[in-house]
């Protein structure tokens, strides 16, 4: 596998939109974000069973937004994210951290994202595969993981070009990989729920496609499927999608 900072080199040299954003721009914010809390039920993809539940934290302290997403399964497993961002006309990541931990509690990927210093460092694998990883990279303020990505999808219509929404982002295979992931704007859709009709809007997210970009980026990066119900500001209805590199299939709404 190619290392993390050929990786990077290689998807910025990606070129910019047709409208001249850069996949490493910040987004404009058309909503102010504040405090949040909830906890969502997490299902087999297929829905037929719960297989544990995911719960969010949000905190805002002036310009400064902090925020915590936390999936516990019930086998014991969890995957957490957190990010620090600076918000105001844009969101800009500053720092945040990645862990996954399998069915004994023991962190088999955990990763440090340190946008301001350009720096990623961390820890993947167990006992005497563990590897460890110490990078320089020119990480930019639109930099976007975890629970920073819905934020992303909330302010679509501010920042798509032709329906799509490109971002960098920074994902656990379980090597971190810094790649370029598109947002797309797809269909209305129907979703029931309990007996309700819900009209949802379809969102995709999958790595941007180059020739310079190794084929296994499509393998290993996220795929995942939002319905987005429209309203001031939007809301998430459900995900689908891979819980992490280790393509468990989830959905939660």
């Amino acid at each position: 596998m190619r290392s993390l900072a050929l990786t990077f080199a290689l998807a910025a040299a990606l070129p910019p939109s047709a409208g001249g954003r850069s996949s490493g721009d910040p987004i404009r914010l058309a909503w102010s974000e504040g405090d949040v809390a909830g906890m969502s039920t997490v299902w087999a993809r297929d829905g037929s069973e719960a297989i544990g539940f995911v719960e969010y934290h949000q905190t805002r302290r002036g310009d400064r937004l902090s925020s915590l997403r936390i999936a516990r399964f019930r086998d014991g497993s969890s995957d957490e994210d957190s990010a620090e961002a600076a918000v105001g006309e844009t969101l800009q990541a500053l720092s945040g951290r990645s862990i996954i931990r399998d069915v004994d509690g023991e962190p088999i990927v955990d990763l440090r994202i340190d946008v301001d210093a350009g720096r990623i460092e961390g820890t993947w694998g167990r006992g005497t595969d563990r590897r460890d990883v110490e990078e320089h990279v020119a990480l930019p303020k639109g930099t976007y993981w975890g629970p920073l990505i819905f934020i992303v999808l909330k302010n679509f219509e501010a920042n798509a070009e032709d329906g799509q929404l490109v971002f960098r982002t920074v994902a656990p295979t379980p090597k971190p990989m810094v790649v370029d992931m598109a947002l797309t704007r797809g269909d209305e859709d129907v979703l029931e729920r309990t007996g309700l009709r819900l009209q949802a809007r379809r969102f995709e997210l999958s790595p941007t496609v180059h020739w310079a970009i190794d084929p296994v980026v499509r393998l290993i990066a996220p795929r995942a499927t939002f319905w987005i119900l429209p309203g001031d500001p939007p809301a998430l209805a459900r995900f689908t999608g891979p819980r992490n590199y280790g393509r468990q299939g989830i959905m939660i709404q």
